[in-house]
Formats: C-alpha cells, structure tokens, sequence
C-alpha cells in the first residue's frame, strides 16, 4: 500500500491545475459570476479537455478515448473548477454510456464530435417526481413505424441547455412482473428539436442546470440503446465511478476554503494577538485540514478500487456522501474563521459554500447513499419492502 504519489501522478495533477488557471479561470472571469457561461465559452474550454483526453476518459484508446484509470482521471478532475467540472462529467460519462450502448453505426454517427468537444451532450433521467429510483419514470416511449416518439419532461440536468446531443430515460410500458420497461434513446438536437430552460439554482450559477420538455418528439427507431430493462445496471456502473469524482469536486471546494483561512488566521489580530495563535481557530483549523484530507484519501480509495473491478458500490456511495458531508461542513469553518468577512461577498467563501451544497443531492442524494452503504453492509434492501 502507497500513500504517495508517482512522478505521473503529480505531474497530472499539475496539467489539471495549469487548465484550470491558464485556461479555464479567465474564461470564467470573463463573464458575470452569477450567470451561465455562453455556449460559445464552453465549447472553448471543451476544446481545451479534449486535448487532454477529458472528454472520453473513461474509453479505451482503440474506442477514441484516453484509457485513463479512474484514479488517474481523478487527479485531474480534481483541479478543475467544480462548476466546470460538473459540466465535464456529465459529458464524458454520456459519451461513455452512448459507447456501452451502442453499435458502431450509431456511435461512428454521433461520437467523434463529443469526443473532439465541437459537440455537448448529457443524459436526461430524472424528473419532477422521480430522482432516486429511476424506475418510477413516466417519460412515455412510443414505438410507430421506423419511429419512437417520446413524451414527458426532465428536470435537473446538467448542460441541458448546452446540449447537441441527450440520453434520454424512457418508459415502453410495464412488463409482465408491471415493472416499468426502461429505454434509453439517444436524441440529436438537430435532427428532432426539443425545448430546453434553464432553472436556476443555489450555487454553480456559471454552470447549466435544466428543463428539458419532449413533447411528441421523434426519433429513429435504431438510436434505442442498450437492451430493453437494462438502464439500471448501466447507471449504477457508470454511478460508481463519478460518485467519488463528485466528492473530489467537494475536496476542492474545502482545499480552497482551508487556504483562505489559515492565510487569515496568519494575518488577523483580536485583542493584540494574531488569531491563528489562539486554541479555538487552531482547532478549528486542524478540524478542516482533517476533513480535506480524510475525504480525499477515501475518494481516491474508491477510484482505485473501481479501477481494480470488482464491487465497489458501498465504497463509491461512502465516499461521495462523507466527502460533500464533511467538506461542507470544513468550508462552515472556515467562514467561522473569518468572522463577518466569512459572509462578505467579496471574499469568496459564501460562494463556495453555495457551490459545496449543490453536491449531495446529483448522482444519488446522501440519504440514498446511505442507505446504498447499508445494504453493502447487511445484505438487506432498505429502499423497498
């Protein structure tokens, strides 16, 4: 067992923060910090991952993607802007989905774009009463002709507004069990036009949360992916592994707020003492620092263990609800630290506080993800009699 990192290693580490501050930051700067980046800016800054391998990483090479480990990938990931980065992520797991369900035929036609970053894609499942259990959606799929129409609305998806290209989540009826039958459609903008508008939210306000609204809308029978019921097992892979991504993106919200607050705690003085030297900050400060690096050693533990194969699904959902928990909670801390300038605007803070509370709830909220850990650990199903 090895704690430290390779010279690879760092050095990816170092290509994610070089992104992030040559590239990535001034284009964000450059536009208001309360309102979602233009497309034109995203298709700039997706160029820029797909020179990195970011927009396939999880595709094998021969498949156009980088290959990378997960764990590698998330050294990365985990230097990106979380705002951007959570456009990433549900880009390049779509494109992963659409390679898993797909024939060439149908992915020859639409993934070279994705992956070169000239195109933005997303997948379309939850909706306005269905999150956590995907088998209570009521997106209507029809089959006409050469046909499927779809129907029904999704809410909450990330980079729907940016979308060229969307993985939708359908029902086809119930099975003999009456069980809903879930198809997943991959649908082209372009081709068959579907309304999007954007919602906004507390925290990622540069990025691109969604409506998405498919009313009677066609699309070629052949862009069904994967097999009729098997949407669930696919998701829950592919949840696996962006899991402990997302608890990272929480890891670096926490890192910033933690180096906010000792460089304050070296500077402020109460009562002709600087801060820092009194007990209560240094505590204050040691319990951050602890919750930064406990929640990414065992995000990090979780990407390896996806990478060794295996069951990891009460590893995944630990680490992405003790992260977002934990790192929450450091980033309140740190706003402590600073006394009223924690609150202040102009400092920062409050804006990563707002960006680590959009994080428990995508990809399974932590009440889920509990209860995921549990049955890992009992072997009994608590989500359903």
């Amino acid at each position: 067992m090895h704690f430290e990192l390779t010279g690879e290693q760092r050095a990816l580490q170092d290509v994610g923060r070089r992104l992030a501050e040559r590239t990535i930051r001034p284009v964000m700067a450059a536009h208001p910090a309360d309102k979602s980046l233009p497309k034109e800016a995203m298709l700039n800054i997706f160029e820029v991952f797909a020179n990195q391998g970011l927009t396939a990483p999880r595709l094998p090479v021969e498949a156009g993607g980088s290959g990378m480990k997960m764990f590698d990938y998330g050294l990365v990931f985990e230097q990106l802007p979380p705002v951007v980065a959570n456009s990433l992520i549900s880009h390049e797991v779509t494109v992963t989905r659409i390679r898993a369900e797909s024939e060439e035929d149908q992915w020859g036609r639409v993934l070279p774009d994705l992956i070169a970053g000239r195109k933005i894609c997303c997948t379309a499942t939850t909706e306005p009463d269905t999150g956590s259990d995907p088998r209570g959606i009521r997106t209507k799929l029809r089959e006409e002709g050469d046909e499927l129409v779809i129907s029904g609305r999704k809410m909450w998806i990330t980079n729907g507004t940016l979308s060229d290209v969307v993985v939708v989540t359908g029902s086809l009826g119930t099975d003999t069990n009456g069980r809903n039958l879930l198809q997943r459609v991959l649908v082209e903008r372009a081709v068959t036009p579907y309304e999007s508008r954007e919602i906004e939210v507390f925290g990622f306000r540069q990025g691109h949360t969604a409506e998405l609204l498919f009313d009677d809308c066609r699309v070629p029978r052949r862009n069904a992916l994967g097999q009729r019921g098997d949407v669930a097992r696919l998701l829950t892979t592919t949840w696996n592994g962006n899991r402990p991504l997302l608890g990272l993106m929480a890891v670096h919200l926490a890192q910033q707020a933690l180096d906010k607050a000792v460089e304050y705690a070296g500077v402020r003085r109460q009562f002709g003492r600087l801060i820092g030297s009194t007990q209560l900050v240094q505590q204050n400060l040691a319990d951050i620092a602890t919750a930064v690096e406990t929640s990414r050693l065992l995000c990090y533990k979780a990407l390896a263990a996806v990478d060794q194969g295996g069951r990891t699904n009460g590893l995944s959902a630990m680490a992405k609800r003790y992260a977002t928990t934990s790192c929450l909670a450091a980033i309140n801390l740190a706003m402590g630290v600073h006394g009223a300038m924690g609150v202040s605007v102009e400092l920062g803070l409050e804006q990563l506080y707002r960006d680590a509370r959009m994080l428990p709830i995508p990809d399974g909220t932590n009440e889920i993800l509990a209860l995921i850990v549990g049955r890992e650990l009992t072997g009994l199903d608590a989500f359903r009699a």
